[in-house]
């Protein structure tokens, strides 16, 4: 299978080029970045066949078979739309969208084309979370209670590697969407009660520094988030499960219990690297021809939630 992954040389785009490179008769056929000449020397000193400096370009390739879009938030929209357009299986980066509208009109193109439209929202795929997910679905463990804290250091425009950013982070449609999400997979239920809260706006950056978000599902299980910008010390997204039989930690890909005793997470997946077990997620749905886990379709429940939660933020 060709795929292409746009958005190549940053932050993310590395690190689904690293996955996809141990996922089995997969082939990397281009990629894609603002700067033509730089994508030109990124692609040889790979061996990857080839390099544009625009999507559009890349679509017109009769060999490629999907598109991985690690790039800018405002752009997710339109190149996945462009993508499906185009024939080609898209894997699109979080948030699919910046808006409700675009979210909608992103799903309505798939189940026009038909193809796999597939969200990126890894924390489905961490081991840790499947752990947790498999027991809830055994019926072993109930959620009461998610304590999630979202923490980075980043008052300037910085990506995950320190290097400037061309668009400006979010901390509700990008670091919330994780969260928004995963809560309403684990539980199964769509949240029915929201609040959200906010910090003052950065001078330059224009957004939110601070934020908290409350959520209830129907059954009862709540869960409540914490995203700053602000806070100098260990970065990352931290999960507690509070449930009805034991506390458990997940951070990334490993999970503790509330006693920070290490749970056993091998059998869980074919790989301990999330990022790698949603890349395959992808290229199985394609090649077995059915929807993804994490669809954009399921994916439109988060963001018919960070929609609300957006009006609460405004209000």
């Amino acid at each position: 299978m060709k795929l292409c992954v746009a958005g190549a040389a940053g932050a993310f785009g590395m690190k689904h080029l690293d996955a996809l490179s141990k996922i089995e008769d997969v082939e990397i056929h281009s990629v894609v970045g603002h700067d033509a000449q730089q994508m030109i020397a990124f692609a040889k000193e790979r061996g990857i066949p080839h390099a544009y400096g625009d999507l559009d370009e890349a679509l017109q390739d009769p060999a490629l078979d999907a598109v991985i879009l690690a790039t800018p938030t405002q752009l997710h929209a339109s190149q996945a739309m462009a993508c499906l357009k185009a024939g080609k299986h898209v894997m699109v980066e979080i948030p699919m969208a910046d808006n409700i509208t675009d979210s909608r009109e992103l799903v309505r193109v798939q189940q026009e084309t038909g193809l796999v439209a597939m969200a990126g929202h890894t924390r489905r795929f961490n081991p840790s979370h499947q752990w947790i997910h498999n027991k809830i679905q055994a019926g072993e463990l109930k959620i009461q209670q998610m304590d999630v804290q979202t923490y980075f250091f980043r008052r300037t425009n910085t990506n995950a590697k320190g290097e400037p950013r061309s668009w400006t982070d979010h901390l509700l449609w990008h670091h919330a969407c994780h969260t928004v999400d995963l809560f309403q997979y684990q539980t199964g239920e769509q949240a029915d009660k929201l609040q959200a809260l906010q910090g003052p706006k950065h001078p330059e950056l224009g957004i939110a520094m601070d934020m908290s978000i409350g959520m209830k599902v129907p059954s009862g299980a709540i869960c409540t988030l914490s995203l700053s910008f602000n806070n100098d010390g260990p970065f990352g997204t931290f999960f507690r499960y509070i449930c009805d039989k034991g506390t458990y930690i997940a951070r990334y890909d490993d999970l503790v219990d509330g006693n920070e005793n290490p749970i056993d997470l091998s059998g869980v997946a074919v790989s301990n690297n999330g990022l790698e077990l949603q890349d395959r997620e992808f290229i199985a749905a394609i090649r077995e021809g059915r929807e993804p886990n994490a669809s954009v379709a399921q994916a439109l429940t988060a963001m018919e939630s960070l929609h609300q939660l957006e009006q609460l933020l405004d209000d």
